[in-house]
C-alpha cells in the first residue's frame, strides 16, 4: 500500500456496507474492515447521515481493539442545525456511535460556498471546532464539496483547512472542483480526499460500447474501473481515493491497484486511452459546454457551466444523478444559482467560444429540473442556510 500525507492511498468508504435484511451483514462488514486494515488501509470515511454506518464502524473497531491503527473521517450535517448547541449535540452523538473520544478527520458535509461557511462562523462553528481541536477531540478540520471550481477555490482560501474532499474523476476533470481545484488544494500542502472516482459506478459498469471497445483493445488489460483509479493515482495531489467496497473481491482488487500505482507512472498512450473513453461518453452530451467559464460571471447569479454539467449528467448517467447534482450545486447555497434566475440579457452568449445558445439551453435545464418538488426543497434549504 502506498501512503500520501501518512494516509493510505485507498480509503474505505463506509456508506455502502453489505446489507442483510434491514441492516448490515455485520459478520461480512467486520471481515472486510479487518482485512482492509491488515492490508494497510488506514482511512475510513463515514457521515452522520449514512444510516447505521457510524455505529457499524465503531462496533468493529471497538470489538477488535484497532481504533488507534486507523483514521476515522466523519461529517457534520451543518445544514440540519442553526446553533452551536445543536452542533455539539450531533458531535457527541457521533462519538458515541463510533465508540471513540476523538475524530481524526472532521468535515463540514457538503459545504457549498464561502458565504455558507461565513454564516457558520458567525454562529460559532469555527470557534467550537478549534476548541475541539485544542482538546484533541478533532485532529483535522476540513470540508466536502460539490459545486464549481471558482466557488471551491474561494472556499478553500476562506480558512486554513487541514484537508478537503472533492468529487473528481476523468469525466469531472474540468467541472466540480476539477483539476484546477485539486492542484490549488495540493499546492497548499493539504491532503485531498477523492470521492466518486467512478461516478457512482458509471465509469465501471455503464460505459458506452465505443468506450468498452477502447478498453478491450488496450494492451494494458486494465478493467474500466482500474483505468479510472490509475488515472487518479497518477496525479501527485491525489492523497486518498475513497471506494465504497462491499465485497472481498472488490477490496482485494482495489488494494492491488493502490499498491501498484505511483504518481507520474502514466504513459502518453495511457492518457490517449482515457481521452478516447471520454470522447465516447461525450457523444451522449446534450450541451457542448467545456466548462471554460468565459460566460461567467452571470449578472443575475446563474451558475451557467454548472447548470449545463448537471443537465448533461442526466443523459450521461441518469436523471436522478443529474437532479441530485443540480440541487446540491445550485440550491444548497445561501444565494441560489439556478437556471431560472436567467433574465435573458444575452451577455453570456457574447463570450461563449462554443457558440452555445445559452439562453435557450438554460430554459431546457429549468424545464428538466425545476419542478414543484425542487422549488419547495430549495426554499426549505435556503432558510436553513
Amino acid at each position: 500500500m502506498h501512503f500520501r500525507h501518512g494516509l493510505s492511498a485507498l480509503g474505505f468508504g463506509c456508506m455502502r456496507f453489505k446489507k442483510r435484511g434491514n441492516g448490515f451483514d455485520m459478520e461480512e462488514v467486520e471481515k472486510e474492515i479487518m482485512h482492509a486494515i491488515d492490508q494497510g488501509v488506514n482511512y475510513f470515511d463515514t457521515a452522520y447521515i449514512y444510516s447505521g454506518s457510524e455505529q457499524a464502524l465503531g462496533e468493529v473497531l471497538s470489538k477488535n481493539n484497532v481504533r488507534e491503527k486507523i483514521n476515522i473521517a466523519t461529517k457534520l450535517p451543518h445544514y440540519m442545525m442553526k446553533t452551536r448547541d445543536e452542533m455539539e449535540k450531533h458531535f457527541n452523538e457521533q462519538l458515541s456511535r463510533l465508540k471513540t473520544d476523538y475524530v481524526d478527520f472532521y468535515l463540514m458535509h457538503m459545504l457549498p460556498d464561502k458565504a455558507t461557511w461565513e454564516k457558520l462562523v458567525n454562529r460559532g462553528a469555527l470557534e467550537w471546532l478549534e476548541e475541539l481541536k485544542k482538546e484533541g477531540k478533532i485532529r483535522n478540520i476540513g470540508f466536502s464539496y460539490h459545486g464549481n471550481t471558482d466557488d471551491f477555490i474561494e472556499l478553500l482560501n476562506a480558512y486554513d483547512w487541514d484537508f478537503c474532499q472533492i468529487q473528481y474523476n476523468y469525466m469531472d476533470e474540468n467541472s466540480q472542483a476539477g483539476r484546477k481545484g485539486l492542484e490549488a488544494a495540493g499546492k497548499k500542502g493539504i491532503p485531498v480526499i477523492i470521492m466518486e472516482p467512478l461516478r457512482g459506478g458509471r465509469l465501471a459498469n455503464d460505459l458506452p460500447k465505443k468506450a468498452l471497445k477502447v478498453i478491450n483493445e488496450s494492451e494494458r488489460g486494465y478493467s474500466a474501473a482500474e483505468w479510472s483509479l490509475r488515472w487518479l493515482w497518477d496525479q501527485e495531489y491525489v492523497s486518498v481515493i475513497l471506494s465504497g467496497m462491499n465485497s472481498m473481491e472488490m477490496l482485494d482488487e482495489n488494494i492491488r491497484i493502490a499498491s501498484e500505482c505511483e504518481a507520474g507512472s502514466f504513459r502518453e498512450s495511457d492518457r490517449e486511452v482515457i481521452e478516447n473513453i471520454k470522447k465516447a461518453f461525450e457523444e451522449r452530451i446534450k450541451v457542448p459546454c467545456t466548462g471554460c467559464s468565459y460566460c461567467m460571471p452571470c449578472p443575475n447569479g446563474v451558475d451557467i457551466p454548472g447548470s449545463f454539467r448537471c443537465y448533461n449528467v442526466s443523459y450521461l448517467d441518469n436523471y436522478f444523478n443529474g437532479f441530485r447534482e443540480y440541487f446540491m450545486c445550485t440550491a444548497m447555497k445561501k444565494e441560489t444559482t439556478v437556471a431560472s434566475k436567467c433574465i435573458e440579457c444575452g451577455k453570456c452568449e457574447m463570450h461563449c467560444p462554443q457558440g452555445i445558445k445559452i439562453r435557450d439551453e438554460l430554459k431546457k435545464v429549468k424545464k428538466r429540473y425545476e419542478n414543484p418538488i425542487f422549488n419547495i426543497a430549495a426554499k426549505i434549504i435556503s432558510k436553513r442556510f
